[in-house]
């Protein structure tokens, strides 16, 4: 294992990013080693490689071995690096594959085959059936598929009340000694690392697994689009960083999940939406990017040209929506799934950033960002970026989404039900102008078409008003481009 310079650096790593992928890796070495195994390992600062192809390269011509083996890495970047690393010293290579996944990415393309359509919920139900998750015999468990219908509450006025916070970690001196290398060696990446609790090894992971099942699954399924200032976490499970790093397995985590359903300590409604995200969704996504790889990442049907505003890397902006998400980000590393699609994502969108400086921002700040589930996620769900492939259709949304969802907007000086005016919520002006820019290609959308005749019911008054409003929004709101290249 090698720790590189290069793997912080081709985007500009969160150190929260940085130090948990260090701390559970060092953390591994020393388990690995205290069983007997022979583990070669090279320490960031103990060498000269700066990226992985290079310290591969340096150990074959070391160690000179008959073979390489190598798990299938996350990245298509990565694996070519590899790949070059073996070609050039003369040494065969082999990509086994990672069992911390249901399917292969072969057996993925193997289902879609042939389908003129990839929709997440019919993959979705093909692996109930295969794997035999909240199933009853050939039924769904509680008699059907999908239970989004009861999963979209959002708090009243008084909020969620008290929500016992999830289990965190102290830093032992392993980590410890991480956190102060990456503070000396990436003071300028984005970020804090001061309040860093997440688990970094096997054991710690699945403390919080049981932490999550017992004292917060019950409750997710109904609260897992809700949103509420200064509550980062509310009802999610933590647990995409330790899943993605190879610490859980996901069958493990359904099979946890599932036992509470069975119990009868958690409603079906909270352990389907639950296990759709790890069965269905992760899954579904990680087939998508392999078989779309490598030109998936050049995405960009919608011809999105604009920079990415500099507040995305300060989180000062005075849309308290935006000001709360990203202000949480770069504090922990960490924002659940709506303020991911909704808050951030949904204003990139509308505003036209590139899709790949969008993936590039969430690769950088997100603890559990591996690019395998992050690029789809962002380029296909968040920025409609491939034109339907991953999702349905753009999830685009006024500001009064926010306000039904949250109590961002109590603090904001905009309002979500104006379009124009210096008080008009900038996600309800940029919605009408996305849909007035992108007209021709979403006036036959199955799922827009209603959108885009609320839009022609609007008089060119109207119309002219909120296109003049979004310019200046341009001109002012998002001054100065990226801060952060």
């Amino acid at each position: 294992m090698a720790e590189v310079p290069a793997e912080s650096t081709h985007v500009r790593s969160h150190r929260a990013r940085t130090a948990l992928f260090l701390a559970a890796m060092r953390h591994y070495r020393d388990a690995a080693r205290e069983a007997g195994r022979t583990f070669v390992y090279r320490e960031l600062g103990t060498h000269a490689e700066p990226t992985l192809e290079a310290a591969l390269a340096a150990d074959l011509e070391r160690l000179r071995p008959v073979r390489v083996i190598v798990v299938q890495p996350g990245e298509y970047r990565v694996a070519r690096e590899l790949e070059a690393a073996a070609m050039a010293a003369g040494v065969a290579l082999e990509i086994r594959r990672d069992s911390h996944f249901f399917l292969t990415a072969e057996e993925f393309a193997g289902w879609a085959r042939g389908r003129r359509e990839l929709r997440m919920e019919h993959f979705y139900r093909w692996m109930r059936r295969r794997t035999g998750f909240l199933m009853d015999g050939d039924e769904p468990a509680g008699g059907r598929w999908n239970h989004d219908a009861a999963n979209r509450g959002a708090f009243g006025s008084e909020g969620p009340g008290y929500i016992a916070p999830p289990r965190s970690f102290a830093p032992d001196a392993t980590t410890q000694a991480v956190l102060e290398l990456v503070t000396r060696r990436f003071d300028d990446h984005p970020g804090q690392i001061d309040s860093f609790d997440w688990p970094v090894t096997r054991a710690q992971a699945l403390e919080a697994l049981d932490d999550f099942v017992g004292h917060r699954l019950p409750a997710f399924g109904r609260w897992q689009d809700a949103l509420w200032t200064g509550e980062p976490y509310l009802y999610h499970s933590r647990l995409s960083a330790a899943l993605n790093l190879k610490l859980l397995d996901p069958r493990e985590v359904c099979a946890a999940a599932e036992a509470e359903y069975r119990a009868g300590r958690a409603g079906i409604e909270a352990v389907e939406g639950f296990v759709r995200q790890i069965l269905g969704w992760r899954e579904f996504v990680r087939g998508i990017y392999w078989r779309e790889m490598p030109g998936y990442l050049e995405r960009n049907v919608l011809g999105a040209d604009r920079q990415l505003p500099a507040f995305y890397w300060t989180g000062e902006t005075d849309l308290a929506c935006l000001r709360e998400t990203i202000g949480q980000t770069l504090d922990l590393g960490y924002a659940h799934h709506i303020q991911r699609l909704m808050i951030t994502g949904l204003f990139a969108l509308l505003w036209g950033v590139r899709p790949r400086e969008v993936h590039e921002w969430y690769l950088s700040v997100y603890v559990d960002a591996v690019e395998w589930v992050e690029l789809p996620n962002t380029l296909g769900m968040s920025q409609y970026a491939d034109g339907g492939l991953l999702a349905s259709k753009p999830y685009v949304a006024t500001g009064k989404y926010i306000s039904r969802m949250s109590n961002y907007c109590s603090g904001c000086r905009y309002r979500p039900d104006l379009a124009v005016g210096e008080r008009a919520c900038p996600y309800t002006t940029l919605y009408w102008d996305f849909l007035a820019r992108h007209r021709e290609r979403l006036a036959c959308h199955p799922r827009l078409g209603l959108q885009v005749k609320n839009l022609d019911r609007l008089t060119t008054d109207e119309r002219s008003r909120i296109a003049a409003r979004a310019g200046e929004l341009r001109r002012t709101l998002g001054a100065g481009g990226a801060a952060v290249p």
